[in-house]
C-alpha cells in the first residue's frame, strides 16, 4: 500500500517535490530580476520600461530560436541525464550572476549589467528547452493511462499556480531587506533540490528509438544529421492530421489568451474602475482559478475523457471570456476572472493525458519541441498585435449593439472570448470520441504502435502551455519561459 503522502508514485512524487521547490525558486528569481532592473539598474529612467521588457524579450528568443531543434537532441540523449546536466547548468549560471550582483551597482555601468542579466535569462530559457520534453518523455515512462497522467499535470499545473501566488510576495521582502544577491541565491539552491529529486528518480529505460528519426530502426551508432531528423520530426507532424488540429486549435487559443495578458491591465483600471493599487487582486483571482482548476481536472477527465474535456473546456472559457468583457464592476470582474481560469487550467490540464499518447517514443521530443515555439510564437504575435489595435486602430473606437456600449479594450478581449470560441467550435471536430476516431486520431491505435496511413504512434494530442522553466507550464517565469 503506498504511503498516504505519496502523489501517483514514488517516483512522480520526487519529480513533483523538485518542481514545488524550483518553481518557487524561479519566481522569486524572475520578480528579483524586474525589482532590480526596474528600481536599481535603470531607476529614473526613461528607458526603464524598456529594459524590463528586454528580459521577456530574452526568454521569449530563446524559446523560439533554441526550442525547434532541442527536440532533435532530446530525443537522441538520455532524458534523466538530460534533466540532470540542465540543472547544474541552470544553478551555476544563477549563482555566478549572484556573485557578481555583490559588486556595488555603480561598478559597472548600466548597459553592461543589463547584458549580464539578459544572457543569464536568454541562457536559463535555451536550458529549459532542454529539461521541459526530456522531463515530459519521463513522466510519459512514469505515469500510465489518461486519468493519471491529467492528475500528474493537474498537480504540476496547480503547483505552478501555486508558486505565482506565494513566489513574487516573497520576493519582494527578500529584495529590499537582504539585496538582490539573497534573492538569487536562492534559485541557485532550489536548482540544487530539484537536482538531488531528480537524480533520485528510477527512470523507466527508454526505448530503442530510431536514430534517425525516420522509423526505419537504422543500426545503433549512425547518426543522420541534425537537420535531417528534425526534418523528420517536422514530417511526422505533418503527417498526423490529429496533432495538426490540435496546433490550430492551441494558436487559436493562444491568439485569445495572449490579448486578455496584454490588455488585462487597461481594462481593470479603466472598464472595471479598479485602482492600479488593486492589481494584484487580479494575479490572485487567476491563481485561485487555476489551483482550482488543476485540482478538478483529473476527475473531470475521468468523467467525461480527455477529448470531450478539451473541447468543452474550450467553448465554456470562451463564453466566460466574452461575459467578463461586459463587466462594469470590480467584483463581478475579479468573480469572472476566477470562473474564467477555471476551465482554462482544466483545458490545459486535460490535453497532457493526448500528447502523452500522441507520439511514440523516439518523437515525443520534437513533438513538444514544435508546438512550444509555436503557442509562445502566437501569444507573442497576440499581444503585439492586442497593443497596437488598443492604442491605434481602436483607441477611439466607441459604439453600441442593443444598447450595449462598446470601447476599444472591451471590444479586443470580447474578440479574443470569440477566438476562444472558435477553436472549441473547430475542436470538436477535430477530437471525436474514441469508438469514431480515424486516421491515427484518439482510438486510432494503442499508444506506440502504426496505424494505417500514419506516422508512428496514434495522433491522440493536446497542447500543453509549457512555459515553464522546468518545462511545467506556468508561462509567465521569467527565468525560464
Amino acid at each position: 500500500m503506498a504511503p498516504r503522502l505519496t502523489l501517483i508514485s514514488p517516483d512522480f512524487t520526487r519529480l513533483w517535490f523538485g518542481q514545488a521547490v524550483s518553481s518557487i525558486g524561479d519566481m522569486v528569481f524572475s520578480t528579483t530580476l524586474m525589482l532590480w532592473v526596474a528600481t536599481v539598474l535603470a531607476k529614473d529612467e526613461s528607458w526603464a520600461p524598456a529594459a524590463v521588457s528586454g528580459v521577456l524579450v530574452a526568454g521569449g528568443t530563446a524559446v523560439l530560436v533554441v526550442g525547434p531543434i532541442a527536440g532533435v537532441f532530446v530525443d537522441r540523449w538520455d532524458k534523466r541525464r538530460t534533466m540532470l546536466g540542465t540543472e547544474v547548468l541552470r544553478g551555476g549560471l544563477v549563482a555566478l550572476l549572484a556573485v557578481v550582483s555583490f559588486l556595488p551597482a555603480d561598478a559597472l555601468p548600466a548597459g553592461v549589467w543589463l547584458t549580464l542579466v539578459y544572457g543569464t535569462v536568454l541562457l536559463l530559457h535555451a536550458a529549459a528547452r532542454f529539461f521541459a520534453p526530456a522531463r515530459f518523455t519521463i513522466i510519459a515512462d512514469l505515469v500510465t493511462g489518461d486519468a493519471d497522467r491529467a492528475r500528474a499535470a493537474g498537480i504540476t499545473q496547480a503547483t505552478s499556480q501555486t508558486a505565482l501566488i506565494v513566489g513574487p510576495p516573497l520576493a519582494a521582502p527578500l529584495f529590499f531587506t537582504l539585496g538582490v544577491q539573497w534573492a538569487m541565491l536562492f534559485n541557485a539552491l532550489s536548482y540544487l533540490v530539484s537536482y538531488v529529486a531528480i537524480a533520485s528518480v528510477r527512470a523507466a529505460p527508454a526505448e530503442k528509438a530510431p536514430v534517425d528519426g525516420s522509423g526505419t530502426g537504422k543500426a545503433a551508432g549512425h547518426r543522420s544529421g541534425v537537420l535531417r531528423e528534425f526534418v523528420a520530426g517536422l514530417r511526422f507532424f505533418g503527417r498526423s492530421k490529429f496533432l495538426v488540429a490540435l496546433l490550430v486549435f492551441a494558436v487559436i487559443g493562444q491568439f485569445g489568451v495572449g490579448a486578455l495578458n496584454t490588455l488585462n491591465i487597461f481594462f481593470t483600471t479603466e472598464n472595471l474602475g479598479m485602482s492600479a493599487k488593486l492589481f494584484g487582486y487580479v494575479g490572485m483571482a487567476i491563481g485561485v482559478g487555476g489551483i482550482v482548476g488543476a485540482l478538478c481536472a483529473g476527475r473531470v477527465v475521468q468523467w467525461i475523457g480527455a477529448r470531450r474535456t478539451t473541447w468543452v473546456s474550450l467553448l465554456v472559457s470562451g463564453a466566460l471570456l466574452v461575459a467578463y468583457s461586459r463587466q462594469t464592476g470590480f467584483v463581478g470582474g475579479i468573480v469572472l476572472l476566477v470562473l474564467f481560469t477555471i476551465p482554462l487550467t482544466v483545458l490545459n490540464t486535460a490535453m497532457a493525458p493526448l500528447l502523452l499518447s500522441a507520439a511514440s517514443a523516439e518523437y515525443r521530443g520534437r513533438v513538444i519541441a514544435v508546438f512550444q515555439p509555436m503557442t509562445q510564437l502566437a501569444a507573442m504575435v497576440a499581444a503585439a498585435l492586442s497593443g497596437w489595435l488598443a492604442g491605434t486602430l481602436l483607441r477611439d473606437f466607441d459604439g453600441s449593439v442593443a444598447g450595449l456600449r462598446f470601447g476599444p479594450i472591451d471590444t479586443i478581449i470580447a474578440v479574443a472570448g470569440l477566438c476562444i470560441l472558435l477553436s472549441g467550435l473547430y475542436a470538436r471536430g477535430a477530437l471525436p470520441d474514441p469508438e469514431t476516431a480515424e486516421d491515427g486520431g484518439p482510438g486510432g491505435g494503442p499508444a506506440g504502435e502504426e496505424t494505417p496511413g500514419a506516422p508512428a504512434g496514434p495522433a491522440e494530442v493536446p497542447a500543453t502551455r509549457a512555459a515553464a522553466v522546468r518545462g511545467t507550464a506556468p508561462p509567465r517565469r521569467g527565468s525560464t519561459e
